[in-house]
């Protein structure tokens, strides 16, 4: 599997093309993000965890995505403007994705598939939340939400995933993360 994931090719945010091969050997951190989301203040502490772990080698990515309540709606360069202002945001960012249904792309593919559920901290609470808004994932290993992250070991392979209202600074989380590190 790690080998597939190095591979998939993707877009930063200012428009070169790379693939997570660029990240072999760290733990990555992979979200997610949205703009315009009750949960995009978790961006403050996604700068944090990177500020604060980079070193012993943790790389949070960012990927935009429009597919939930179209709450990413900018363009690329007003993402990067938003995040910078407002969040101080210097973690890698990708070019807008969609992470779920069928311009899902490639990489979200493998994500989910490696990992069809997410950890929760309480469990249904955010699903169940989310419909009372009259949203529903089609699915039961889709994508729930914004801030979905994925934890890539430094072998490549997915050893977890974290529901949208796991914050940043969840024990759960940091556990994982710590682990990872070694």
């Amino acid at each position: 599997m790690s080998t597939e994931l190095y591979d998939v090719p993707f877009r930063r945010i200012s428009g070169e093309q790379i693939t997570l091969g660029e990240y072999r050997g760290k733990v990555l951190l992979l979200v997610n993000v949205a703009s315009k989301c009750g949960l995009t203040p978790q961006y403050n502490g996604l700068e944090k965890l990177y500020e604060d772990k980079q070193a012993a080698g943790l790389v949070v990515v960012g990927f935009p995505a429009n597919d939930f309540g179209a709450q990413e709606p900018g363009s690329n360069d007003e993402i990067v403007e938003f995040c910078a202002a407002n969040f101080g945001v210097k973690f890698p960012m990708t070019e807008k994705i969609s992470v779920k249904g069928e311009q899902q792309h490639p990489l979200y593919q493998l994500l989910v598939s490696s990992k069809p559920t997410a950890t929760e901290t309480r469990p249904g609470a955010m699903r169940n939340k989310l419909a009372s808004y009259g949203f529903k994932q089609n699915n039961p290993s889709d994508v729930l939400w914004n801030f979905e992250k994925f934890l890539i070991g430094r072998n490549g392979d997915v050893v977890g995933r974290f529901a949208p209202d796991v914050a940043p600074d969840d024990p759960v989380l940091l556990a994982a993360i710590e682990k990872e590190l070694g």
